[in-house]
């Protein structure tokens, strides 16, 4: 890192900032969640006098920064740059296959180590997002430590049920959570069942028998409507594209992976009465979207609509308003970003009948059980609703979103687990 950065550490020491090192997201400003919560975290606080952050981003490979994409960026070096008064240093890997997920996040904790230390940076907390290098855990947690800072770890969801693992990749996760669990100094948890599952799973298993250190702050979501109109030429193209109109399709937004509950739907919505579509936006996998052609032919039910992946977010944002019913099928993990995205625009929620679903939506959706037949029946009472009974549900569920979810909420409770840290000297 540059004399630019010096600079800024020196003025930060002198006003006693609390130091923060965001670890594990790939970029800012991209769809995937720790990229979201990351672009938000730091645009929140980025007139904050209290706090300071710096960001690990992916140079290079699948998912990787493109700071041209951004606005309002300072760029210091070729490899780091100023974005919401946040200082993002770039790491480049190697094309190790994936393998690259765990060699960037060590390059990344490498490079915090070494900036804390040049430095001198006081008191500061390195903060991983997912639990992807617990046998270098130790490591890092005694590394930090001795410089004077503190390992806060957001574990995710249950990354070692995922479906798309081999049975040795799915036992490397666990045992890595559990190591990332034991070398921290406080888990954050974004699910009350996730929190729940972290002591049930490694109270008495930590360092010297002490408990986990776990609070919970669930992920954010965008408030605000769509700046697009009914009219908009983008939304009326893509409408046109795809076959779709306002208040006629059902809608799903979600990585295309077994977990997230597709065969069910799409086999259940065949099985339904329904007269509108069923629109899923996601970015296809050939082989299981041959799988699952085999298994339902689903081909032949011309209701059935993959129409591609969307990043305009403003399109997207229309599209969810303008669904007549959104289905949310994912059966691993915490606060689902997609599901309070869906609860915050669309009003008629569909979710499959999970703790974490539950959790989060209460009585402001209507549930599903993965059981043959459930769901096609839910879709035909769904498709009998009054228009009055589904404001309803949309009321309740933006004012869930309103009182839990809303990025200023969740900013400020990292604002505060984030000062704790006081200076000692």
């Amino acid at each position: 890192m540059g004399e630019y950065v010096n600079e800024r550490s020196n003025d930060m020491l002198q006003s006693k900032k609390q130091s923060v090192f965001l670890v594990g997201a790939k970029s800012l400003g991209n769809y995937g969640g720790y990229e979201t919560f990351v672009d938000k975290l730091t645009e929140y606080h980025q007139n904050n006098t209290s706090i300071k952050y710096y960001v690990a981003c992916k140079a290079n490979g699948d998912g990787c920064i493109d700071e041209k994409k951004l606005t309002d960026i300072k760029r210091n070096s070729d490899n780091e740059f100023t974005y919401h008064n946040a200082i993002c240093f770039k790491i480049n890997i190697p094309n190790i296959g994936p393998a690259q997920a765990i060699y960037y996040d060590v390059a990344a904790l490498k490079k915090s180590c070494e900036y804390i230390k040049k430095n001198k940076i006081k008191n500061p907390i390195v903060y991983i997002m997912a639990c992807r290098i617990g046998p270098f855990a130790k490591h890092f947690y005694k590394k930090i430590h001795k410089l004077g800072g503190k390992v806060y770890l957001n574990p995710d969801g249950h990354e070692w049920m995922r479906a798309k693992w081999s049975a040795p990749i799915r036992k490397y996760w666990k045992i890595s959570e559990k190591m990332m669990v034991k070398y921290s100094d406080i888990v954050i948890c974004d699910s009350i069942n996730i929190e729940k599952y972290i002591h049930q799973s490694y109270d008495g298993k930590c360092i010297k028998g002490r408990n986990p250190q776990t609070t919970y702050i669930a992920y954010g979501a965008d408030m605000t409507m769509s700046k697009l109109a009914d009219n908009d030429e983008r939304l009326v193209k893509w409408y046109a594209e795809k076959g779709l109109s306002k208040k006629e399709y059902y809608l799903v937004v979600g990585r295309f992976v077994p977990e997230n509950s597709f065969e069910i739907m799409i086999r259940e919505f065949m099985k339904s009465n329904s007269k509108r579509d069923f629109a899923i936006i996601t970015n296809v996998n050939d082989k299981f979207l041959n799988e699952l052609e085999r298994k339902l032919h689903f081909k032949s039910d011309k209701r059935i609509k993959f129409v591609g992946t969307v990043y305009d977010k403003e399109l997207l944002k229309k599209i969810r308003e303008n669904a007549y019913a959104y289905f949310h099928g994912h059966t691993v993990g915490g606060t689902n970003p997609s599901l309070i995205e869906a609860l915050s625009s669309t009003d008629l929620n569909l979710l499959v009948d999970v703790g974490f679903n539950r959790e989060v939506a209460k009585d402001c959706a209507m549930y599903w059980k993965r059981e043959d037949g459930y769901l096609a029946d839910l879709i035909d009472k769904a498709d009998r609703l009054t228009q009055n009974e589904i404001e309803k549900y949309g009321d309740k569920a933006k004012k869930r979103v309103k009182e839990a979810y809303t990025w200023e909420h969740i900013c400020a409770l990292y604002e505060h687990v984030f000062l704790k840290e006081t200076f000692n000297e």
